[in-house]
């Protein structure tokens, strides 16, 4: 059943870029630092499902203070520099060469086994995300979170 999810969702990956939902992008706020706030698509594999890490990696990313702005079983994370950020958190796609303190360095087992995955870049977030979710099933912290589907009447 994990092979059909993951082969889906390359599929999807796979059928170019469509037009950004202009409420998934995050503006930047106004007069603070110069980094960006973005969003990014993480995903717990089936291999780190089923070895029970996704309250791991999830604590892991809330530690780093990342804002959990949606989640299914899969979890789109906000923050400035969100993308570079949880790369490095994760590690190396290879075990073999993922440094220990990464997700990948201290779960993975096997390249193919190797626990995560996340967005790659800005734009391959937006993509993703714009896959798996509606913009109505994001929370908008800058409301207040009021702007969800989980206070919606």
């Amino acid at each position: 059943m994990g092979g059909l999810f993951w082969r889906s969702a390359l599929r999807g990956l796979r059928c170019g870029p469509r037009a950004p939902d202009p409420s998934l992008l995050v503006r930047p706020s106004s007069g603070g630092p110069s980094w960006t706030r973005e969003r990014t698509l993480v995903a717990v594999k089936p291999d780190g499902v089923q070895r029970r890490l996704v309250g791991d990696v999830i604590q892991r990313f809330e530690r780093r203070g990342f804002t959990l702005v949606g989640m299914k079983m899969l979890q789109v994370w906000e923050g400035y520099n969100v993308v570079r950020a949880s790369r490095a958190m994760i590690g190396h796609t290879d075990s073999a060469e993922a440094a220990p303190g990464t997700i990948r360095g201290d779960f993975s087992v096997h390249i193919s086994r190797n626990v995560i995955h996340a967005s790659d870049s800005v734009e391959g977030a937006q993509r993703e995300i714009q896959l798996w979710f509606q913009s109505s099933e994001l929370v908008s912290w800058a409301d207040g979170g009021q702007h969800s589907s989980i206070h919606s009447a």
